[in-house]
């Protein structure tokens, strides 16, 4: 009877330990919030990907968000003439410069860097998944990074069954074929930044401007 006390006890004991182990991590805003930033500036986006329009595409998605969620936000177009006209147009120079830098250049609180590491459309038998990945960083004004995130979302697209297996293989193929010309990244990045910016488990706080709650 000792012997089952015991063992039972000892599973109890890794249970509870194997249980502690997967306790969430909560992340770490104190270097957030010691920034405090009420604006930010989007640069333009670095591009792992051999799609050559990508970084517009994604570009064209960030502002929005942001500036629901309670933050000032420089004007995308107008900072990417600004830095043209300095003789900046890759994204990678641009970074190369650093936070403080651009910053100080805008008068900025913070810097947003977005990274497209994933843009494409896999053709795969009778289906075609869309995939989008993005690396956000935003560094406060002094250079010091304040948050990060990583998202990934994909999307293959369903046919409803007409109840005719021939008319069903015809339709997915034709779907595929669709898809894979012609695919539409804008509602996956768009998804990417609701998930980054307001429903992931690092969604940014609230900004300075947000619309203050009613009871």
């Amino acid at each position: 009877m000792r012997i089952k006390t015991t063992v039972i006890i000892t599973l109890i004991g890794l249970l509870l330990t194997a249980c502690a182990s997967q306790k969430k991590v909560e992340y770490d805003w104190s270097g957030f919030n010691a920034a405090n930033p009420r604006s930010i500036l989007i640069l333009p986006v670095l591009n792992n990907t051999v799609d050559v329009d990508a970084p517009l595409f994604a570009l064209s998605t960030l502002s929005v968000p942001l500036g629901n969620k309670g933050y000032y936000v420089f004007p995308v177009n107008t900072v990417k003439t600004v830095l043209e006209q300095e003789g900046l147009y890759d994204g990678e120079t641009i970074k190369q410069l650093g936070s403080e830098s651009l910053a100080n250049m805008f008068g900025a609180d913070s810097v947003l860097y977005v990274e497209i590491n994933k843009w494409d459309a896999q053709y795969m038998l009778l289906s075609t998944t869309v995939t989008v990945s993005i690396d956000y960083t935003l560094d406060d004004k002094l250079g010091n990074q304040i948050w990060s995130e990583q998202v990934t979302t994909m999307y293959t697209p369903n046919n409803n069954s007409t109840g005719n297996p021939m008319a069903d293989l015809v339709a997915a193929a034709i779907t595929a074929g669709i898809t894979r010309a012609a695919p539409n990244y804008i509602p996956l990045m768009q998804q990417a930044n609701h998930i980054a910016f307001n429903s992931g488990a690092k969604a940014i706080p609230q900004g300075p401007y947000a619309p203050k709650k009613t009871k």
